[in-house]
C-alpha cells in the first residue's frame, strides 16, 4: 500500500479495503495494514484481486473520489465516479473542435511532436552517457531519424500521414531503446518491438505497468479540468477508451515511464527475478516487482522540475494536470495553440 498525490495504491493480493467512520482501513487476512482519513484521498487504485466493501464504493462515489481497477499485470479495467460534473460550456467547445478537422489536425500534430521531442531527448541523453563509439554513433543516428520525423510530422496534411509518421518513428525509437540499456543488463531487459496484450519480454511487461499508470494520472488530469476524456483528437474515439487520456499521455510516455524503466533496469533496481512467465510466452511483474516500480514510481512523481512557460517549480506528478489545462485553455480559444511538455 503506498499514497501519493492524495491517491492510495493498493497491491495486496486479497487485501480488503472497507470503510470504517472518515477512514479507508485496509485488512490482509484479518490484521489492520493501514488506516487513512478518508478527506485526505483523491482516489485509490487497486491491482488485482482486491476486495472492496459496497459501503466504501458509496461513499466515493458520493464524495467525487475515483475508484480505479487494474489487473495485476497494471492493465485498466474499470473505473467508478460520481456523476460527472465540470463545466458544460468547455465541454461543448471540446466537442465542437474536435468536429473541426482543421482544429484537430492541428492538435494532433502539436501532440505527436512533443512525444518525438521528448523521445529524442531520452536517445539523446543515452548517446551522451555511453562510453561505446560504435552505440554513440547509432543512438546519433536514432535522434538524426527521430528529427526527420518531427519536420515531417509538422508537414502531415492528414490525420493518416501524421499516425503513420508517428508509427514509423515509435519503432526506430524502441529499437534505440536498447542500446541505452546497461551492456550488463542487456541478456534480461532486451526489447523485441513493442509488444502489448500480452508483454513478450521483461522491459515490455515493465513500461507496459508505467504507461498503466502513467494513463490513469492522464484521465484523473483530464476529467478534473473538465474535459471529455472519450473524445480524443490524435486518437479515435472508440466506445470505452478514454481517446483524450491518450493523447494527454503521448507527451509524457519517454520522460515519465520509459526513462524511469532504464533507470530501474541500469541501476540493479529491478532484475529478472521480478517477472514471471505466463503460458504463451506472456511476462509480468510480479507482487515483489510491482512493490518496487510504484514505490519508484511515486519518488519520481514527487521530484521538483521547472515548468518552462510557466517558470514555476512544481511536482512532476502535476504536470499532467498543468498541461490539460493549457490544452483546455487551447480549446476554449484563450491559447493560440498546445504547447506539449518538453523536458531538458
Amino acid at each position: 500500500m503506498h499514497t501519493v498525490q492524495n491517491t492510495l495504491y493498493i497491491m495486496t493480493p486479497n487485501a480488503y479495503v472497507h470503510l470504517e467512520n472518515a477512514t479507508v482501513r485496509i485488512d490482509v487476512e484479518r490484521e489492520k495494514k493501514l488506516q487513512v482519513p478518508l478527506h485526505h484521498l483523491n482516489g485509490l487504485v487497486c491491482f488485482g484481486n482486491i476486495m472492496i466493501s459496497p459501503a466504501l464504493m458509496h461513499r466515493l462515489a458520493d464524495d467525487g473520489k475515483s475508484l480505479v481497477l487494474m489487473d495485476s499485470s497494471g492493465r485498466f479495467k474499470a473505473r467508478l465516479e460520481g456523476p460527472v460534473s465540470g463545466n458544460i460550456l468547455l465541454r461543448q467547445a471540446h466537442h465542437r473542435q474536435a468536429s473541426d478537422a482543421a482544429f484537430a489536425l492541428e492538435i494532433a500534430r502539436t501532440i505527436v511532436s512533443g512525444k518525438l521531442k521528448n523521445s529524442r531527448s531520452v536517445v539523446q541523453r543515452g548517446a551522451r552517457e555511453t562510453s561505446d563509439t560504435i552505440e554513440t554513433t547509432q543512438l546519433t543516428r536514432s535522434a538524426d531519424n527521430l528529427a526527420a520525423s518531427l519536420r515531417a510530422a509538422a508537414a502531415a496534411t492528414s490525420m493518416d500521414e501524421l499516425r503513420g509518421i508517428e508509427g514509423e518513428a515509435a519503432r526506430g525509437y524502441f529499437s534505440a531503446i536498447n542500446l541505452i540499456v546497461k551492456t550488463a543488463m542487456r541478456a534480461n531487459f532486451q526489447l523485441n518491438g513493442r509488444t502489448r496484450r500480452p508483454p513478450l519480454d521483461r522491459f515490455n511487461a515493465l513500461i507496459s505497468f508505467l504507461y498503466a499508470m502513467l494513463m490513469n494520472d492522464c484521465r484523473s488530469a483530464i476529467e478534473a479540468t473538465g474535459l471529455d476524456a472519450q473524445l480524443g483528437f490524435l486518437h479515435a474515439v472508440r466506445p470505452g477508451r478514454a481517446a483524450l487520456a491518450l493523447d494527454l499521455m503521448e507527451e509524457f510516455r519517454a520522460i515519465a515511464a520509459d526513462r524511469l524503466a532504464l533507470t530501474l533496469i541500469n541501476r540493479g533496481q529491478i532484475n529478472a527475478s521480478d517477472f514471471d512467465e505466463r503460458e504463451g510466452g506472456a511476462v509480468m511483474l510480479n507482487d515483489r516487482g510491482r512493490r518496487a516500480v510504484v514505490t519508484a514510481w511515486q519518488e519520481r512523481k514527487q521530484e521538483i522540475v521547472t515548468h518552462p512557460l510557466t517558470e514555476t517549480k512544481i511536482p512532476i506528478g502535476l504536470l499532467p494536470f498543468i498541461q490539460a489545462r493549457f490544452l483546455a485553455r487551447t480549446i476554449r480559444g484563450e491559447m493560440d495553440g498546445y504547447l506539449p511538455y518538453q523536458s531538458k
